[in-house]
């Protein structure tokens, strides 16, 4: 039998807490032939630091994978389960297939294609979960950034779609857009207690 080499994936998300927005699953197996420097959870570096790491890593990795889940999916089987969904399946199209996920968090998600284990603050201790990081990261920054041109008036460029005052300041004035993430406490609220 032939043994497959060990093929460590990273898998990390962004945007679990905000009130807009898909939440996005990155996973990164990173070839230790080209190590990258520097590397560390992307909540650390600044947008300028992680743009260029981005770009480093989807050149020199052996293989990576971006996935949304969007606010509709969010919406129907909580944002837990759809970040758990999104894992496993950014590790299904990861080309060459991962042999070990290496996941951001203290939960696995059900049907891995892989042995899986999970790393609570992973993505400052595993240079494969900080890549994973960035990528969902600078992936979803530049989605909200989009969505702040089809929305205007809520400051998604600038907030992300957490939960800032500026953004629920505009959320009263101007209420939910199809962007918004109706499970989650202050979007459901509005939509209960409209303003009158």
């Amino acid at each position: 039998m032939i043994e497959r080499p060990l093929l460590t994936a990273g898998v990390d998300e962004a945007g679990r807490g905000p009130l807009a927005g898909p939440v996005v699953v990155a996973a990164v197996i990173l070839d230790p032939q080209r190590p990258i420097a520097g590397l560390a959870d992307s909540k650390v570096l600044s947008a300028a630091r992680r743009e260029q790491f981005d770009v480093l890593i989807r050149a020199q990795a052996l293989a990576f994978s971006v996935i949304e889940v969007a606010a509709s999916e969010i919406d129907r089987i909580n944002i837990l389960q759809a970040t758990l969904l999104g894992m496993a399946r950014a590790l299904a199209t990861l080309d060459p297939a991962p042999t070990l996920a290496l996941i951001d968090g203290n939960h696995l998600p059900k049907n891995l294609p892989c042995a899986g284990r999970a790393i609570v603050d992973g993505d400052a201790l595993e240079p494969a979960i900080s890549a994973a990081s960035i990528l969902a990261k600078v992936a979803r920054d530049r989605i909200l950034c989009e969505l702040d041109a089809r929305y205007p008036g809520y400051g998604f460029a600038k907030h992300k779609g957490y939960p800032t005052a500026a953004h629920l300041a505009a959320l009263q004035r101007l209420g939910p857009c199809t962007e918004h993430r109706r499970s989650f406490a202050p979007v459901r609220q509005l939509l209960e207690y409209p303003l009158l």
